[in-house]
């Protein structure tokens, strides 16, 4: 797993930023809306209260009024009738008793007498206000028209009924007809007044509230909407026809009209006529107040939520930038980079813990020059499990040429000194080795004194045994580059810093990998026979006069990438069958030598002299055959 796809899987999902603004939030949005709904509710039943009682007032007052001008109608035209049977209806007096009234009321528009006949209900008498008529551009028998076509409203009224009538419709202005029984010498007459209405629609005006009167068939009588009178419709609002079926007098409620709109509704049937006052408002006008207190608080909220947001936010960072800086850092060890470089920016625990976390990068800073990096880090991602597997592996094992000859030059040319000098200069060398090693993916198992050994295809692979033998025998090239570029102008009668000439051996095949140790300390390595194999190959570079020698199991899988020349095979102890070598020249197709010679006279090495070898040594415990 590379380093994109290890940030990609640990990216935090939950900052602690966000969830200190998400809890936050929750707290202000149920403490704020608590508040405004429990405000909203209580207000709102307060003000509904408050509107029903001052809807009903509006209602009982329009009634009031409506009562007192129709009483004072009918008083008034009671008075002049009796006046006029008092002097005689055709005499003179009675003509100037009728201008007199009408100047002095000039809301009435004609009064009339309407006898019971045998032909039915006609005029016997009858007082027009011409004055009404020419001012309205009126002809003077309007009123005649109009009872002509109301004859069953006067044969109800000569029957004991008091109606009010829209004569609007015949009028073209607001006029209302008040019939009432008028029982003169035991007929069963009707008296007939005619008036506008203007003081009534005047009256009903209240503001938000409209108030309007219709009688027992619904017809509007007075409304503010001239048109619904003038065209003499009937109402078809629920509430209408409620009040209509109503046995009670009077009655408010709250009901939904038939264009979807709640109104507050109050009716009051009056004590002249057929009639009724109705008077109502909507809800949303009652409860406007209310809405936009309810805005205004949901506004104040979202404000203070901002706020808080804001103020939360500057806060997290103190919080989530120092967290999120230990994420990278927790990230970069995972990644196996030890390297920190971490200040504490603040005195509380996220501070002491920037401090701790910057001692532990530094201890394992340490550690990790102890111990494998690679492999402790795959170890912490879990990626090493507990125990031994079989894997095919390519083994390397180097050695520097002569060096105890050359530690001992180092003794006696320094002294005391002489472990500072010899460690600082291996660590020169070792640092080349390693870095051609990690390169090409291999894995650096151990240093044993001045020899290293490396790995490839175990803690991972490039994708092959191929493929690792091939990283394994180029890192071996690159070391020589590294030590031919490193020996520059090095000398051999150096002391302190003389060259170095190592020899590398290569074999794979199948190798046991796992954590071998205590539960004290462990290491991960591999072993098995091509791990032994491997570390005699390199011993026989020095006979053979060679720097990088290779298996025949790993020439079999890289080797015809390698310029090689086949070395004579090799029967070691333990091993029934020979060994065939090969010696690594250089890359195909790359500049540089071409032959083994050339290899020698470019590291210096001379040629051996096979025929002196001393084959029967045990302490080799190898043998030499035919090329």
């Amino acid at each position: 797993m590379n380093k994109a796809n290890i940030e990609k899987t640990d990216k935090i999902e939950r900052p602690i930023g966000a969830k200190l603004i998400i809890i936050i939030t929750m707290l202000l949005l149920l403490s704020l809306g608590a508040i405004t709904i429990l405000v909203s509710v209580m207000v709102s039943r307060d003000v509904r209260l408050t509107a029903e009682d001052y809807n009903f007032n509006v209602n009982r007052r329009s009634v009031t009024e409506a009562e007192s001008y129709l009483s004072m109608i009918r008083t008034n035209t009671l008075v002049l009738l009796d006046t006029l049977n008092a002097v005689g209806n055709d005499s003179p007096v009675a003509a100037l008793a009728a201008d007199f009234f009408f100047e002095r009321n000039p809301v009435f528009a004609f009064i009339g007498i309407a006898g019971n006949t045998p032909g039915g209900f006609n005029l016997t008498h009858n007082l027009v206000n011409e004055r009404f008529f020419l001012s309205n551009e009126l002809e003077l028998n309007t009123a005649e028209v109009f009872l002509t076509a109301h004859r069953e409203e006067l044969e109800r009224c000569g029957y004991g009924e008091t109606l009010l009538v829209n004569a609007a419709p015949v009028f073209g202005v607001s006029v209302l007809a008040l019939l009432f029984p008028w029982h003169e010498a035991g007929g069963q007459d009707a008296a007939v007044v005619m008036f506008t209405s203007n003081a009534l629609t005047e009256s009903f005006a209240e503001g938000a509230n409209i108030s309007f009167m219709v009688n027992d068939t619904g017809s509007y009588l007075v409304h503010a909407d001239f048109d619904l009178i003038h065209a003499g419709v009937y109402s078809d609002s629920p509430f209408v026809a409620m009040m209509l079926e109503s046995t009670e007098r009077g009655l408010q409620t709250l009901y939904t009209d038939i264009d979807g709109i709640e109104y507050f509704g109050a009716f009051r049937k009056i004590s002249v006529g057929n009639a009724a006052v109705i008077t109502t408002i909507p809800s949303n006008v009652v409860f406007e107040g209310v809405a936009a207190t309810t805005r205004r608080n949901i506004f104040l909220t979202g404000a203070v939520l901002f706020i808080a947001v804001l103020f939360v936010w500057f806060f997290s960072k103190t919080v989530s930038v120092p967290l999120k800086t230990l994420a990278g850092a927790a990230r970069q060890i995972e990644n196996g980079d030890f390297e920190l470089h971490l200040t504490p920016q603040s005195k509380d625990e996220v501070g002491y813990l920037t401090k701790s976390f910057q001692k532990m990068s530094g201890a394992l800073s340490i550690f990790g020059r102890f111990t494998n990096k690679d492999i402790a880090v795959k170890a912490m991602r879990g990626e090493i499990k507990p125990g031994g597997l079989h894997k095919h592996g390519t083994i390397f094992f180097s050695d520097i040429r002569d060096f105890t000859a050359l530690s001992e030059n180092f003794t006696r040319a320094f002294g005391d000194e002489a472990s500072d000098m010899i460690v600082n200069w291996l660590n020169i060398y070792l640092t080349r080795m390693v870095e051609c090693v990690e390169k090409t993916n291999g894995v650096v198992d151990k240093f044993i004194g001045d020899a290293v050994m490396a790995h490839w295809g175990t803690a991972y692979s490039a994708g092959s045994p191929e493929k690792d033998a091939y990283n394994g025998i180029a890192s071996a090239l690159m070391m020589r580059q590294s030590l031919i570029e490193m020996n520059k102008g090095r000398k051999n009668e150096d002391t302190h810093n003389p060259p170095i000439v190592i020899g590398c051996g290569l074999n794979s095949g199948i190798v046991t990998t796992g954590q071998l140790g205590s539960e004290q300390r462990m290491e991960y390595t591999v072993i098995g026979d091509p791990v032994n194999l491997a570390n005699r190959i390199e011993s026989l570079n020095k006979p053979l006069g060679t720097d990088i020698l290779i298996s025949e199991e790993t020439w079999n899988l890289a080797g015809g990438h390698f310029i090689t020349e086949e070395m004579p095979s090799v029967s070691f102890k333990g091993i029934e069958k020979p060994v065939r070598v090969f010696a690594v020249i250089n890359f195909k197709g790359a500049q540089g030598p071409g032959t083994l010679a050339e290899v020698r006279e470019l590291l210096g090495i001379t040629p051996p002299d096979l025929s002196g070898f001393n084959y029967g040594s045990e302490e080799k415990k190898y043998r030499l055959g035919d090329a």
